[in-house]
């Protein structure tokens, strides 16, 4: 038997081994399930932890349940884990206390020892450990040399950083840890990124390869900037080089590159746009060589990048070459050939493929200068001279003529780290060296050069040998180089990672000082090797067709740079020790700009940033603003600091004034902070935080006044008085107590603040918007009255009889009813319009005022004014009756009156001049009637159409307004609302007796109020009202009071005469229209109602059964002439069909349908309007109605329909009006109408619309009459639906091909067609016609003709591209701004 060793050491069968082993993990896994049991028993600690400091962007809320027997210190850990900070850099304190109580970190006391309570919620707040903040875990390392760390302790990255979603543009791209603390401290590489600002991730590679390119850095080092010659930031080479030092010497992660782009012209919008990086390498080249003329820099980009190349052709019969010399800074490879399945699969075969030359033969023969005559040709490229740094870019992005759409290739192309380019000079060239004699760069001229000829034109030795440029400063200098010198070694791959429309760049860069590999992926550097490089090769698995991956996402190179390799001329980086005098300045300055924006940072995250509110103590009114205060600052400087803020030197003493923590929202003065002058700002308000739960007030007091003290658990009331004689409510005076009081001690500390008797004291709490509570027992405490903290009460205290009544009945709680639902309305009345009603004219008397009133021009009765006048008379005989019997006397409070919010009273309101009763309000309509009668009716020529809405059906609901006729200039209210501010009451909290916003509405009683009247609609039906829109059943009298406003009073236009109302919001539509009859002159019928909202849109109100609960206080309504609806009624909107216009569809006007009305008895009604209105004369029996479904015509409505019968009728219908050429054909509703048009190939061209009428649904009857129609054989003839909506335009390239013709049907109302209804467009054609052959400048012009029309009829164009914004660098500074371009 086998024998091995135990754990003993012992020798053990082997199978004994293995039981022994068994066992082992059977015990282990025994002792796991007991700790977890336990674990399950243990109770656990619910620790939530706020992060309150400003190390990261946005603060987090970290969520750990713990067991209780977790120590302090592994809290810590777990939190540091969580957060992603350095254990031992931060504190943690607890969140629910006054005292923000501290953590011992070091503590192995268990959490349920140390105050955690098990079971519960424990807050906790994560703070800065002695004034400076958490180090974030990624930057525990700090910053090191590159080249002394070692690969496995570097986090490798290539390609962009994991996205959700598609790849698109570069904006996709972000890091899920990135923030502005994160850029703060350098990457352990060494090297410095560059933050992307929005697109820009193609400029980012660019700039880090030109600088790890030490040839262009250098020299780029070596100009000095003249600052009196340009200005810094316009310069691109003062920017770039400004930039490049910032990348060797800066201690941050990653720096702005928002002053280069500044320098090239560019706005922000340009950091949304996305370009080729090989474009920008051209352009940002091209303007290097702008700027650097007349220094040693100019011919830089040449030295560096330029290269020559012979452009040739070649006579196959003579010998004879003529040719050309091109300069070119890259060499573009074709990744694969137009046509070809295959891809070059490697860089060298790209290069073979670009010099291999093309023979001209056939129809493409050479004329030759030689042989006087087209000749075979061989015609191709040479490379004369290859630059120090060669470029070539993989030309990965084609364009698909199927598809019509921009493609990228991602086929595998491979490229060597050294790259021998001696196989592709020519032999030729190799032998006689070349001259520049015979081009320039690009010239157009071609110089025509015999063989004979050559060798006498290159007498001059340019010192090149092999291809390679050498030029230097100095000709004496240049030395042959050979074929050794054509190696080239790769050090910049630029990667594409995406598609055609949209990816991401970034470089993979070899560092010439370690020959190591990084990527630079914008602000992100890391170590990379040779296998993430062979990573962007490209290609993926499976057969390379040449659309399998066009649109797919893939990573691969782009642009690659070598360099030649050649120990004389290959530099290194300069180090700091080594720069210039002029940049060892620049590098002191932005050390010293660094460091500034270092303290600058210390400082913006030690600045406490609150809002601050004061009541101006002369403006009266509040005023807002940031405190921004250091948190070591004391609360007596902060005073200081706010004090000068609010603009209050001069207005009132320092001393005055108080810092107090405030409740905006509840308009709550939390508490204030007496004693507490010396303490640190950072230390009252809980830390230096991003944001709040609240604010600073910054409280002002008269000289002769008290700050009141404000404590914390305190409630503040505003307490209302109110006057049951005069029946005003006076501002607000503010009261503190304590929850825990009760009302008897409430009643108290009213007394004390408004002198008010405790003993007949009345108090009503309003605990939401209108519900009135009465506290009417001593001994119960207010919380559980409902108190809160910002609450408010009205008191009352007289000895009238009204105590005695049940609240409900009493006359004080009729009046706070009254004062919560009454809203304030702006009213504007239509202007003098001419027409009919401008003769008319009224006028009326108030005391020694007067303005022009309604006057009937050619009534012989009474006119409005003597009408109003005895109506008004009467209604004061009646108030006066109604004051002696239920008031024993008058008197008012006078010594109140200047100070309060004047309401109304009942009796006051029938005594107002134009608050008329129902019963008069009847009596003045029948002589309105019979009096005024021209007044009652809306002149029909005056009504012009314009297009506006209802309210009714929020945005659906659209009315037209009708013309506005003279206004009645109504007279100065009798009942006026006085709101005077003066003699206020001395108050403790300094606010002198206004509240701290407005005291009418606080904004969080705007926002009850409006949830509440949002609920309050009235579910009445339109059966409920007579035909006059008034209430069969409404007896409950509603407050309404109209008062004249000028243009300072309110919102007006200042154009129109306007009104402002006071009325209950519970009123119907129908009741407030009545009221304001006498204003407008005419019957509520007569006039329609407008809502004006915020963007001065308008919405007609037109359902008279609701009540003005959805308004609120301020809002604004025009009122305009014209007949309003009545039941049964419809407002339609007419437009006209013309079905062969460019514009099919015009609006002509909005009429009146009455439900049980028949289509004649419409017509009749249109006649006129559209003779007045619209100049159209028609006959009755030469125009149709039809169904309108958006810009569809449908359905044709026959004479004798009847409306909500036979056509279902709605609010804010519309319907198509189209004019006949020949009497109506549809006379049954068992036709069909069809709206044909010929396609004739021949002529590429549509016809016009022409309508067959079908007595059935047969396609044999459509073909017979279209047949008929068109004279085309039934036989030949196709046809087919037309697409999208009317008029179904399509371009004429594509309806012979892309409608489905002849569908194999025999009824039109089956699958595919679906025609069952009137109005469906139908195409025909003659099958033997043949489409016209169009040359491609014919297809090109027609296709551009074609988009026009279809763009101006709205239709859908098949292909439109994305329209891109060409790349420019701006030398001047900026654009030129074009006045005409958007």
């Amino acid at each position: 038997m086998e024998m091995v060793p135990s754990e003993e050491n012992q020798l053990v069968p082997k199978e004994g081994m293995f039981w022994s082993c068994r066992q082992t993990i059977l015990e282990e896994m025994k002792k796991k399930f007991s700790q977890i049991e336990n674990a399950a028993e243990e109770p656990r600690v619910l620790c939530i932890i706020q992060d309150t400091t400003n190390a990261k962007t946005v603060n987090e809320r970290l969520t750990l349940n713990l067991p209780a027997s977790t120590s302090v210190n592994k809290l810590f850990e777990d939190v540091a884990q969580k957060a992603g900070y350095v254990s031992g850099t931060f504190d943690l304190a607890w969140g629910n206390t006054m005292d923000m109580a501290v953590l011992d970190h070091s503590s192995e006391m268990p959490l349920s020892d140390s105050g955690f309570e098990p079971g519960k919620k424990n807050f906790l707040q994560l703070t800065d450990k002695d004034g400076e903040q958490p180090q974030l875990a990624s930057d525990e390392s700090g910053t090191a040399d590159s080249s002394g760390l070692d690969d496995s302790s570097q986090d490798r990255f290539i390609g962009p950083l994991p996205r959700d979603g598609m790849v698109g543009c570069s904006s996709d791209y972000s890091s899920l840890n990135y923030s502005y603390a994160s850029i703060l401290n350098k990457s352990e590489t060494g090297y410095v990124g560059l933050v992307n600002q929005a697109m820009t991730c193609y400029l980012n590679s660019l700039l880090q390869t030109l600088f790890m390119t030490p040839e262009f850095r250098n020299a780029l080092y070596n100009w000095e900037f003249e600052e009196g010659e340009e200005d810094p930031i316009t310069s691109i080479p003062y920017q770039l080089q400004r930039l490049f030092v910032l990348l060797q010497t800066s201690k941050k992660r990653a720096i702005e590159t928002t002053d280069v782009t500044r320098s090239f012209g560019w706005d922000s919008s340009e950091a949304w746009q996305q370009h080729d990086v090989q474009e920008l390498c051209r352009v940002m080249f091209d303007a290097l060589e702008q700027k650097w003329k007349q220094t040693e820099q100019a011919d830089l980009i040449n030295q560096l990048y330029q290269g020559k190349l012979k452009d040739y052709v070649r006579c196959l019969e003579c010998g004879n070459e003529s040719w050309r010399i091109d300069t070119y800074l890259d060499i573009p490879l074709v990744i694969r050939p137009y046509g070809a399945s295959q891809a070059f699969g490697s860089v060298e075969e790209a290069l073979q493929a670009f010099i291999q030359p093309e023979t001209l033969d056939g129809p493409n023969q050479y004329f030759c200068e030689r042989c006087k005559k087209k000749c075979d040709a061989r015609k191709g490229l040479r490379f004369l001279h290859f630059p120090y740094l060669l470029t070539l870019q993989l030309k990965r992005f084609d364009f698909d003529y199927t598809t019509m759409h921009r493609i990228k290739l991602n086929d595998r192309m491979t490229f060597p780290e050294e790259l021998d380019m001696s196989p592709f000079i020519d032999v030729e060239d190799e032998k006689s060296p070349q001259t520049e004699s015979c081009t320039d760069s690009g010239a157009e001229n071609e110089g025509s050069c015999h063989s004979d000829q050559m060798s006498n034109d290159f007498s001059t030795d340019d010192g090149v040998d092999e291809g390679i440029c050498l030029d230097n400063a100095n000709s004496a200098e240049r030395v042959l180089k050979p074929k050794s010198s054509l190696i080239f070694e790769l050090f910049s791959v630029m990667v594409h990672s995406g598609s055609a429309a949209g990816g991401h760049y970034y470089a993979c860069i070899k560092s010439f000082s370690d020959g190591l590999w990084y990527s630079f992926n914008d602000q992100h550097v890391s170590k990379i090797t040779q296998e993430d490089i062979r990573k962007t090769y490209g290609g993926s698995s499976g057969n390379r067709g040449y659309y399998t991956s066009a649109f797919a996402s893939s990573t691969n190179a782009y642009m690659l740079i070598y360099r030649l390799k050649d120990p004389s001329r290959n530099a290194k980086y300069l180090d700091v020790e080594s720069f210039p005098d002029h940049i060892k300045r620049l590098v002191q300055r932005e050390k010293e700009a660094e460091e500034h924006e270092k303290r600058q940072r210390e400082i913006e995250r030690n600045t406490c940033k609150i809002k601050l509110l004061c009541m101006h103590p002369v403006k009266m009114m509040m005023m807002e603003n940031k405190l921004e205060v250091h948190k070591d600052k004391t609360l007596k400087e902060a005073v200081e600091i706010a004090y000068k803020l609010m603009d209050l030197e001069g207005v009132l003493p320092l001393d005055c004034c108080r810092l107090v923590k405030y409740d905006e929202f509840h308009e709550y003065l939390e508490r204030s902070y007496e004693g507490e002058e010396d303490t640190p700002m950072g230390l009252l308000l809980g830390g230096v935080k991003s944001s709040y739960m609240f604010d600073l007030l910054l409280e002002t007091r008269r000289p002769d006044q008290v700050f009141q003290t404000y404590k914390p658990g305190e409630v503040m009331v505003k307490v209302h008085v109110v006057g049951l004689k005069s029946e005003t409510i006076s501002p607000p005076v503010s009261v503190r107590a304590y929850l825990n009081q009760t009302v008897a001690e409430f009643k108290q500390l009213i007394a004390q603040a408004t002198g008010l008797s405790v003993e007949t004291m009345r108090v009503v709490l309003e605990r939401c918007y209108n519900d009135l509570r009465l506290l009417y027992v001593p001994n119960k405490t207010l919380k559980a009255e409902g108190f809160f903290r910002s609450n408010k009460v009205f008191v009352e205290s007289s000895d009238s009889l009204d105590h005695q009544m049940s609240f409900t009945d009493s006359h004080l709680w009729k009046l706070l009813d009254r004062h919560g639902n009454t809203i304030r309305l702006f009213v504007s009345l239509p202007e003098q319009s001419p027409g009919s009603l401008a003769s008319r004219t009224c006028s009326q008397k108030v005391g020694a005022e007067s303005e022009e009133l309604f006057e009937g021009a050619k009534s012989n009765t009474k006119s409005v004014e003597a009408i109003l006048e005895e109506s008004t008379e009467k209604l004061k005989n009646l108030s006066l009756q109604q004051q002696q019997e239920q008031q024993a006397s008058s008197n008012s409070d006078s010594q109140n009156a200047s100070d309060v919010e004047h309401v109304d009273s009942l009796s006051q309101e029938a005594s107002s001049a134009f608050s008329v009763s129902t019963a008069d309000n009847r009596e003045l309509e029948k002589r309105i009637r019979t009096g005024g009668g021209s007044g009652g009716a809306s002149d029909p020529e005056n009504q012009f159409p314009s297009e506006e809405r209802s309210d009714s059906d929020v945005n659906n609901d659209r009315s037209t307004s009708s013309v506005d006729s003279d206004i009645l200039s109504s007279s100065h209210s009798s009942d006026t609302l006085c709101n005077a501010d003066s003699g206020p009451i001395p108050l403790a909290n300094g606010l002198i007796s206004h509240s701290i916003t407005s005291s009418r509405r606080s904004k969080a009683h705007e926002a009850k109020k409006e949830t509440w009247d949002t609920a309050e609609e009235d579910s009445g039906t339109d059966s409920e009202y007579d035909e006059s829109g008034k209430s069969k059943g409404e007896a409950h009298y509603m407050y309404f009071r109209a008062e004249p406003y000028s243009q300072e009073d309110g919102p007006g236009d200042g154009h129109s005469k306007c009104l402002l109302v006071y009325v209950d919001k519970r009123i119907t539509l129908a009741a407030f229209k009545q009221k304001l009859e006498p204003f407008v002159g005419v019957l509520s019928s007569q006039f329609k109602v407008f809502r004006v909202y915020a963007n001065n849109q308008e919405f007609e109100s037109v359902r008279l059964n609701e009540t003005l609960s959805s308004f609120s206080d301020d809002n604004k309504i025009t009122i305009r002439l014209g007949r309003a609806l009545k039941k049964g009624e419809y407002r339609v909107k007419v437009y006209q069909l013309l079905v062969n216009d460019p514009e099919p569809c015009k609006f002509l006007l909005d009429a009146v349908f009455a439900k049980g009305m028949t289509v004649r008895q419409s017509k009749e009604e249109l006649l006129p309007l559209l003779r007045e209105q619209c100049k159209l004369t028609l006959s009755i029996d030469r125009f149709r109605l039809r169904k309108k479904t958006w810009k569809n015509p449908g359905t044709v409505f026959l004479d004798y329909h009847v409306y909500e019968e036979d056509i279902n009728i709605s609010s804010n219908w519309e319907v198509f009006l189209e004019v006949l050429n020949e009497p109506e054909k549809m006379k049954s509703m068992s036709q069909l109408a069809v709206l044909t048009r010929r396609w004739s190939p021949t002529r590429m061209k549509l016809e016009p619309f022409q309508e067959v009428v079908l007595e059935s649904s047969s396609v044999d009857e459509l073909k017979e009459k279209l047949s008929q129609l068109s004279g085309i054989a039934v036989e030949n003839l196709e046809f087919a639906k037309g697409r999208g909506t009317f008029p179904c335009d399509i371009s004429v390239l594509e309806i012979h091909q892309d409608l489905d013709w002849n569908p194999k049907v025999s009824t039109l109302n089956v699958w595919p067609l679906y025609i069952s209804d009137d109005g469906a467009v139908v195409f025909y054609r003659d099958k033997m016609e043949e489409p016209m052959e169009l040359s491609e400048e014919e297809r090109n012009e027609l296709m551009k003709k074609e988009s026009s029309r279809l763009l101006k009829t709205g239709q859908r164009v098949s292909y439109s591209p994305r329209k891109e914004k060409a790349l420019k660098i701006y030398l001047d500074g900026g654009p030129s701004k074009d006045p005409g371009q958007d």
